[in-house]
C-alpha cells in the first residue's frame, strides 16, 4: 500500500504539516515501536544560593521573556558553557614565521 503521507524534506516542514492534520486520519500508517523514540535527558537538582536581588533581578528578566527564572538560568547556565568549551577548542595553527 502506497503511503499518503508526503515526503517531509526535514522537521519543519513535517511540523508545519502536522499543525494541519490529525494524525486520526493516518492511524493505519502508523506503526507501534516497542522503545521510547524521544526520551527526556535525565536531570539533576543543583542548589544555589543567590542573594534575594538576584533572584529578583532573574524573576524580573525572566517574566519580560515570559519564561520560568529557573529555565532561564538552565538556559544563561547553558550557552556559557558552550562558550567556555568553544574557547577552549584548540586553533588551527596559521604556520610558523
Amino acid at each position: 500500500m502506497k503511503s499518503r503521507l508526503p515526503k517531509f524534506k526535514d522537521t519543519k516542514e513535517e511540523a508545519e504539516f502536522w499543525d494541519t492534520h490529525s494524525f486520526v486520519d493516518y492511524w493505519d500508517e502508523f506503526e507501534r515501536v516497542r522503545e521510547p523514540v524521544f526520551v527526556k535527558p535525565q536531570k539533576k537538582v543543583v542548589s544555589l544560593r543567590l542573594d534575594a536581588q538576584t533572584v529578583d533581578l532573574l524573576v524580573a528578566v525572566a517574566r519580560e521573556k515570559q519564561i520560568p527564572y529557573t529555565t532561564l538560568v538552565r538556559m544563561w547556565v547553558a550557552e556559557r558553557l558552550k562558550e567556555e568549551l568553544e574557547r577552549r577548542k584548540p586553533r588551527p595553527s596559521k604556520g610558523v614565521r
